[in-house]
């Protein structure tokens, strides 16, 4: 499993290279990889329900941080959606990108995001499971703002790394309280990262149970566009097409799901998860499909009812019961199948007409009849209609939130109303761009290539064989599923008709008329609202927009557009803009533009923070030797004083320059006479060449000129012995500490034996802490090279005006 993770993203490194060689084919030649993992990981199917193979590379061993990998029937479905339906994605994005620039980099970001999303659902320790949940953040950031031209993909792109990378953040406080909760709970401390180890512990009555599940919880739904975290999703419909098939269907979204799913046996089952997970479920359930019904646009239509979706996944892992998961399962599976397809025949539509406006749209089934067949199927299974995958999903919905006792009629009063504003967003989709008279688009349409027809039409067909034969589905994958989520055996028995029962006969009723009102909707909704809201058009300053809707029929979008900014989407605007009036003023207040003031607010900072610690927790001794000062010593204490006070005093920048390294002498013959001489050599090196560079860069400054007043130097004089003091006491209250000598002891040991040096600091900074050396060397480097390059961009500007 590490290999495979490993493999993708080095091709990820690879992709634009093979961009450059193969064009339009690129896709066809990278999706081999997934389809390899598909191969490799499929020779597991049928799992067994409990079955589970667990891997491991050593990473961080102090730290008790293990790259260890977890394959049990939750992580084998969502590997084969990644690989299978990603492997789709990029055979579609030959295709979809056609001759558009940056081909190569949008097939690296994607494979990045394929491996980060594989990461998190096949990691068993929790600290690489944060580290691949940031990546699917950063490279979905990537992914939605590929088209960085636009500031509606700039912001997008945005809005969804600081919604998820803030979950994120709060996921991870989460995990390490996990961590340190399973460690008092008795499990050793190399596996209190793991989750395979932590069921085995009760974490329902720690103390810290209530802050881990918020925090989780929290981490989970914004990944997974829960209420009030769901306005990130729409937004990212600013993203090419091959990115929401992908991201916003089967992976990133679902996430969160997985999280739930994951960490059910452990933190689930109390009436704090239930309540939290129902709560924020049905809200998210029935705000996406209320806020479905009033989209134009194909994209959007679909983000929307994915956010009811995800709500209703969300529910079904509250409730928790056998059949709730059972219906979690299934629903999960089949909304990756007909979404994807979906999503896909929306690229198709939008890439052959120039538009996804459902309203401009009509009549292209006899020009684009593979797309139109495959958007109709894949419809019907979202409205879930039989025999269809998705009509299995919604009659397992149906049937668990008939299995509880207090709530379950007020859930089934929500899922119905969901699921018919559903199923006629689901007729919306099927219907409205490819029946009735053809209508004028921007361009003239036709069938999509080959490569964008194989996935929806793949994934459509694949909705209606596991319709027909759901067996295969429960005894392959779901029953072994099931059994991961729950922490318990569970054998899943899926059928297509489930006979006369009193409670197959209800589902089915409820099913019907789910359909039936679904159908209605669709032909009566629009006038219904107009005669309902027209009280609306007197509303100022609603008013004149409204009533300009009403009459030219779009009375619903606008309505929904007008909603749409409000609540989360406005606080998100409104705490962004806040953090950036901040920024302004501190920028205001600090970055004056002047060096000296920069150095002024560094030793003020420092003075400010280390003398009240200082002060009061730390109290330096003298030796009794300390005041035992020999002439030499004297002279050499004196030379450093008078040089710091000429300095101070100089007129002339080469007389300051020369002062200042009379001082940096006398501090290395300082280093001399206490038995340093390398330091002493590092500080004359030193001074010697900043004399050199002062002199040098002096040739090009304009006249030394005072500029400071009186009052100004007084000010700078004070600040100048408050540092020094503050200076001198922390050294003296650093000879005052004395430590336990166990690193002395180790680097004296080690140094020769182990580096073969026998300069210990040497060794230090060139072995023992080689990685900060590298880091400061390559920090000082960029830096070089920024320079550089400003001098570049001065002089080449300085020419063009020339000219």
């Amino acid at each position: 499993m590490g290999w495979f993770l490993l493999g993708t993203f080095t091709l990820a490194l690879f992709a634009p290279f093979l961009h450059r060689l193969l064009g339009r084919a690129t896709g066809w030649v990278l999706a081999l990889f997934p389809f390899t993992l598909v191969a490799f990981f499929g020779r597991h199917l049928p799992i067994s329900p409990g079955e589970r193979f667990l891997a491991s590379w050593s990473w961080v061993p102090s730290l008790s941080v293990d790259l260890s990998f977890l394959l049990d029937g939750l992580s084998l479905t969502f590997v084969l959606l990644i690989s299978g339906i990603g492997a789709l994605v990029l055979i579609y994005s030959g295709a979809y990108l056609g001759e558009q620039g940056g081909g190569g980099r949008f097939f690296t970001y994607l494979l990045l995001f394929m491996g980060s999303m594989l990461g998190v659902v096949l990691s068993d320790n929790v600290i690489t499971l944060f580290v691949f949940w940031e990546l699917t953040s950063i490279s979905s950031y990537l992914l939605i703002g590929f088209h960085h031209h636009t500031e509606t993909s700039r912001s997008s792109a945005l809005k969804a790394l600081l919604v998820t990378g803030a979950g994120g953040l709060l996921l991870l406080a989460g995990l390490l309280l996990m961590m340190l909760a399973a460690v008092q709970l008795g499990l050793p401390v190399e596996d209190a990262g793991r989750i395979s180890t932590m069921s085995s512990v009760d974490f329902r009555q720690h103390p810290l149970y209530m802050p881990i599940l918020v925090l989780l919880l929290l981490g989970a739904f914004t990944k997974s566009a829960q209420v009030p975290f769901h306005f990130w999703l729409p937004a990212a419909m600013a993203a090419p097409t091959p990115v929401s098939a992908y991201l916003h269907s089967a992976t990133m979204v679902k996430a969160g799901v997985y999280i739930l799913a994951r960490f059910h046996p452990i933190l689930g089952g109390t009436l704090q998860w239930e309540t939290l997970l129902i709560g924020v479920g049905v809200v998210t359930m029935l705000v996406g499909a209320i806020m479905a019904t009033g989209q134009r646009d194909l994209k959007r239509i679909l983000a929307y009812s994915t956010i009811s979706v995800l709500g209703i996944l969300t529910t079904l892992l509250g409730v928790g019961t056998v059949l709730a998961v059972e219906a979690a399962v299934v629903f999960l599976v089949a909304h990756a199948l007909y979404k994807a397809a979906l999503f896909m025949v929306a690229g198709n539509i939008d890439h052959e007409t120039g538009t996804r406006d459902v309203t401009r749209l009509g009549g292209l089934r006899s020009l684009m009849p593979v797309t139109a067949i495959t958007g109709i199927l894949a419809s019907l299974s979202k409205a879930g209609t039989p025999p269809m995958f998705g009509f299995i999903g919604k009659e397992a919905l149906y049937t668990a939130k008939l299995d509880i006792e207090t709530l379950g009629l007020w859930l089934i009063i929500g899922a119905v109303l969901a699921n018919v504003l559903l199923v006629a967003m689901s007729l919306v989709v099927a219907i409205w761009p490819f029946f009735g008279s053809l209508r004028q688009t921007p361009k003239s349409p036709h069938e999509a290539p080959i490569s964008m027809l194989l996935g929806p039409v793949l994934l459509a067909g694949l909705g209606i064989f596991v319709g027909l034969i759901p067996g295969a589905f429960d005894r392959s994958m779901g029953s072994a599923m099931a059994t991961a989520i729950l922490g318990f055996p569970v054998e899943m028995k899926l059928k297509l008709w489930h006979g006369f029962s009193p409670a197959s006969v209800f589902v089915m009723t409820l099913s019907g008329v789910t359909l039936a009102a679904g159908f209605v909707l669709f032909r009566k909704l629009r006038p219904w609202l107009t005669h309902t809201l027209e009280l609306a058009c007197r509303l100022e300053p609603w008013g004149p927009g409204i009533r300009r809707a009403w009459q030219e029929g779009r009375l619903l979008h606008e309505l929904t557009c007008r909603l749409e900014p409000l609540g989360p989407t406005r606080a998100y605007e409104g705490l962004l803009a806040g953090v950036t009036r901040s920024a302004q003023g501190v920028t205001r207040l600090i970055q004056s533009g002047y060096l000296r003031h920069y150095i002024l607010i560094t030793i003020l900072a420092a003075v400010a923070l280390v003398s009240y610690p200082l002060l009061h927790s730390i109290q330096p001794q003298l030796s009794e030797n300390a005041w035992q000062l020999r002439p030499h010593e004297a002279v050499v204490a004196l030379l450093i004083l008078a040089g710091a006070i000429t300095t101070v005093r100089a007129r002339y920048r080469l007389t300051g320059v020369a002062a200042l390294g009379v001082t940096g002498l006398g501090i290395a013959l300082t280093f001399v006479m206490f038995g340093a001489p390398d330091l002493a050599i590092t500080q004359v090196m030193v001074e010697t060449l900043t004399v050199i560079l002062f002199v040098l860069v002096f040739y090009h400054l304009p006249p030394f000129v005072p500029r400071s007043t009186r009052r100004q130097r007084f000010r700078d004089l004070t600040i100048s012995i408050a540092a020094g003091m503050v200076t001198a006491l922390v050294v003296l209250a650093t000879a005052s500490i004395h430590l336990e000598p166990v690193l002395t002891d180790f680097f004296a040991r080690q140094s020769l034996s182990a580096t073969h040096g026998r300069n210990i600091v040497n060794v230090i900074l060139v072995n023992f802490r080689a990685l900060d050396t590298l880091g400061e060397i390559t920090v000082l480097a960029v830096a070089g090279f920024g320079v550089y390059a400003l001098l570049r961009l001065k002089a080449r500007h300085k020419g063009e005006v020339e000219r």
